[in-house]
Order: structure tokens, then sequence, then C-alpha cells
């Protein structure tokens, strides 16, 4: 009997089921239960490659948030309401950041999960692990932001260093630029961040000249951006800078939101991005992780994410989904839009949408790669 450790684990929670941020709000979806579900109807996901993720107590979430933030964060939970003190401070209570049932125990989880998963990979107990209800890079030490309340990526690169990793690169995908985990690391020796993310989009920050003291590699994308600029920005960029570094483990952050469909961004990838990176960062990275992050179409979250965990963990690709995820997928709603285009119920794996290799982005590439003394 084979007693080696399973490649890959996923990590999930019920938190995340029925807990959104309000009717209104871009998170009204429900995304991690959606690509677990997806998951499990194609058979990828049997129990053995399945944790429970723990919650992450207080004074874990204080090696990166201060103290007070916590406190409030905490009594936010409790008590749903803030003082306009709190408001201004914290930043909690906002349009952004809402008051709602979970607002505490939904991302402390997220933490839970990502120390879960910096204990297993530098354990030797699974080379990859994907906590796709991670990846919430906006939140700062003393306040929420951009829709995140703690910044998961920031505690659990911290705690992958405190468990002997002695470099880690971060690389984020997201439609959104990364900004609480550049700031968290600015100037580091041990960490390099590598931010793809569209240009003049909220926060407005990533500049391609940006380095954060030299720990970071940004790279601002025009609109439109398609799979064909993104293989050369993976390609010629990121595996290599990543290689570079020689990290002891590897931290994706994979929000959805530069996705075709996605509402919040201006992108036009297909899921077929996604996986190319998860594939070639697990080829190179001695130790993997894998996030969630933005993605607010929820069908197109659930079949990227699902997607993704089939790459990490080696599963095949359906040309079309089983009845089951069809299913699945037909009963998800989204009060910004009534139905998806038939494709979005019944594959998981878009059709490629190359185009032009733009000389803006050609060029910021090949300015990044002399910047960081990269040769072909």
């Amino acid at each position: 009997m084979d007693a080696s450790p399973p490649p890959a684990l996923f990590i999930g929670s019920e938190v995340y089921r029925g807990s959104i941020y309000g009717a209104r709000h871009p998170l009204s979806i429900e995304r991690v239960p959606a690509a677990i579900d997806l998951s499990r109807a194609l058979g990828h996901l049997p129990e053995r490659v399945y944790r429970q993720s723990p919650r992450a107590k207080p004074a874990a979430l204080t090696s990166f948030h201060t103290p007070a933030y916590i406190a409030a964060l905490e009594a936010a939970e409790r008590g749903g309401a803030v003082t306009q003190e709190v408001r201004e401070r914290h930043g909690l209570g906002t349009l952004s950041n809402p008051l709602f049932p979970e607002m505490f125990r939904r991302p402390a989880t997220a933490v839970g999960g990502g120390l879960l998963a910096a204990e297993l990979v530098m354990s030797g107990a699974a080379r990859a692990v994907y906590n796709p209800g991670g990846g919430t890079h906006h939140a700062l030490a003393d306040a929420a932001s951009g829709f995140c309340f703690l910044n998961e990526p920031v505690i659990t690169i911290q705690h992958l260093l405190r468990l002997g990793a002695r470099r880690v690169v971060y690389v984020d995908i997201d439609a959104h630029h990364g900004d609480g985990v550049e700031i968290a690391f600015t100037g580091s020796d041990a960490v390099r961040t590598i931010s793809v993310h569209e240009d003049r989009r909220w926060p407005f920050t990533g500049a391609l000249g940006d380095d954060a003291g030299g720990s970071a590699i940004n790279v601002p994308v025009p609109r439109e951006f398609n799979d064909t600029e993104f293989a050369h920005v993976l390609d010629k960029l990121i595996l290599p800078a990543t290689s570079d570094f020689a990290p002891d483990a590897v931290f994706l952050q994979c929000g959805s939101d530069a996705l075709t469909e996605d509402p919040l961004s201006r992108l036009a990838l297909s899921n077929n991005s996604h996986f190319r990176a998860v594939a070639k960062l697990a080829a190179l990275a001695p130790r993997l992780i894998v996030s969630g992050g933005g993605g607010y179409n929820p069908w197109t979250v659930a079949r990227c994410w699902a997607g993704v965990w089939a790459t990490l963990s080696g599963q095949s690709i359906p040309d079309r989904l089983p009845h089951e995820g069809t299913a699945l997928l037909s009963r998800l709603v989204w009060s910004r839009k009534g139905r998806p285009a038939p494709e979005l119920l019944t594959t998981l794996r878009d059709a490629p949408r190359n185009g032009p290799l733009r000389d803006e982005v050609g060029w910021g590439v090949n300015v990044l790669r002399a910047r960081l003394g990269l040769s072909d």
C-alpha cells in the first residue's frame, strides 16, 4: 500500500455557505461552496484530500494586524454595529467592508486555512495546498480594505517563514493590485511579491516602476488583456523571476476577477490562463499554496476555482460537465444578471481568448526583465 502523502490537499469550511456581505454587495454571491460542490460533482474531491479549515485565534492574527483592530472586528461581529470612530479608524461598517453576521468568523477561518496550509507544505504532508477562501490581499494592519477584513496571504507567508522557509515568492494574478501584501513586505529580503493587475483600477497602486524597496515586481496591464499576453508575462517574467529568487515556497493568489465576464474589471482572460499559471508554478515551486481572491460572477468563479483544483490535483478537465455539475451551476443566482451564457453552465474550461501581444505589454515585461537582470 502506498503510504506517501497526496500531492495536493484542499482546505474548505462550511462557514462560507450562506455567508454574504449583503444583497447589494459584489460579494452577495456564494463562491467557495460552489467551487467545492462542483469539484465534488466532478469526482475530484474525495474526503481523503479534503481538510476542514480551523479558525485562527486572535493572537495569531496579531502577527500582522494590530490588537486594537482585531478587538474592533470581533466586537463588530458580536454587536452588529460600529461607532463612527471605529468606522473611520478601522474601515468597518462601510460600503466596501460592511457589517454582516460572520464578519470575523469567516475571514478568521480563511486565515486559519492559510496557517494550516503553511504547516502542511512545510511538514511535507503535501507538496501543494489549495485554500480557496483565502487570498484577501487588500486588508491593512489596522483597517479593513477592498472587501478584505484580514490579510490571509500576509499571515500565511509570515507563518511559512516562521516554519523555516528562507524565501517566499508571492504571485498575484487578481485583477486588482495586491497592495496589502506589498505594503507588509516592503523592503524584505525574504519575500518577493509579483502582481499582475489592471492598470488604473482600484486601488490605483502598483505602477510599473514601483518596486517597494526592491521587494516587489508590479505588472500593470491594459484593458482587454488576453490569454496570449498573459502567457507572455507568465513565461517571460513570472516564472524566471520566481526561479531567480530560489524560493522555498510559492504562494499563488488566484483571484478570478480578471476573466472576461467579471463585472469589476475590464480584462479579457479565459480561465485557461489561471490553469496555466497553476500548472507551471506547481512544476517550479518546491512547495505551493494556492488561494482564491477576487471574483464577482458566480458561474465564472465556480468554474475557474474548480478548474484550479483539478489542475493542482492532476485531474482531467472534461469537455462537458456531468448533469450534476450543470444542475449545480444552474441553481446559482446573481442579482446583477439573470442567466449566464449556456457554456457557463455546461463546461468547465473556457474557450481560449487569444489575441495580439500589444507593444505596451511586451515593453513592460522587457523593462522589468532588465531591472531584474534576467537573461534568455
